[in-house]
């Protein structure tokens, strides 16, 4: 009796403490760095508050969300078609302008004298996913009841929630990088000419690699008629 009494309680202490921390490092510390950026951030960067298991779940449920307004969003706002989905691109979409972002940011942070690692940059911006993540289940509730004249509220919400992403990722990077005002500015338009000069390279190299993929599957279809 008093082993099976120690199991609840043990389970129950388990469970309680896991409560306990997703609500404290999942909902509480990403709240605080919402309302108060600058402290937040300052202390993410000093205490080594960033954990990969809340930027993963967040860059996770930010894809899920994504892939479920195939289903769910509104007709009035969405017309595609749950046939047209592609887990893939949605994965990429949400996780391509991430790492996109951290690696642009970093290259240009090293000629700014930014203190952030790359590490940091790109938890600070899966962190800032947080509001993301509330403006779109409000949003697809919203789509669904709102009428036709209405709907200014749900593109109010969805911007909110993208400005309030930006908000965050803009006290980041003063924090992570420990910059001043003026350097943070210059240094995002840095960052968002060093991310175009990454993607048009890797557009290239991807165009580079189908000619080259074509090239010798041509050859090998010559090859194949002629002797095989």
């Amino acid at each position: 009796m008093n082993t099976d009494a120690n199991k609840k309680i043990g389970f129950f202490g388990k469970l309680k403490k896991g409560l306990k921390y997703f609500y404290e490092e999942f909902i509480k510390f990403p709240a605080f760095i919402l309302a108060h950026p600058i402290k937040g951030f300052d202390d993410f960067k000093r205490d080594n508050r960033g954990k990969w298991s809340v930027a993963i779940t967040f860059i996770v449920v930010v894809i899920l969300l994504q892939i479920l307004k195939f289903q769910f969003l509104g007709f009035l706002v969405s017309d595609r078609n749950i046939n047209d989905l592609s887990t893939f691109s949605e994965i990429a979409y949400i996780i391509a302008p991430l790492v996109l972002f951290a690696v642009s940011n970093w290259s240009v942070a090293t000629l700014f004298d930014g203190k952030g690692k790359m590490k940091e940059i790109f938890l600070m911006i899966s962190y800032c996913l947080f509001p993301l993540i509330f403006t779109n289940i409000i949003g697809m509730v919203l789509s669904n009841v709102l009428v036709a004249e209405e709907m200014a509220l749900y593109h109010l919400v969805t911007s909110l929630g993208v400005f309030m992403l930006g908000y965050m990722a803009f006290f980041g990077i003063i924090g992570i990088h420990e910059y001043g005002l003026l350097k943070c500015i210059g240094t995002i338009v840095a960052t968002l000419v060093a991310a175009m000069v990454v993607a048009f390279i890797l557009l290239l190299c991807f165009n580079l690699f189908q000619t080259i993929v074509g090239f010798v599957y041509t050859i090998y279809r010559e090859i194949s008629l002629r002797y095989l």
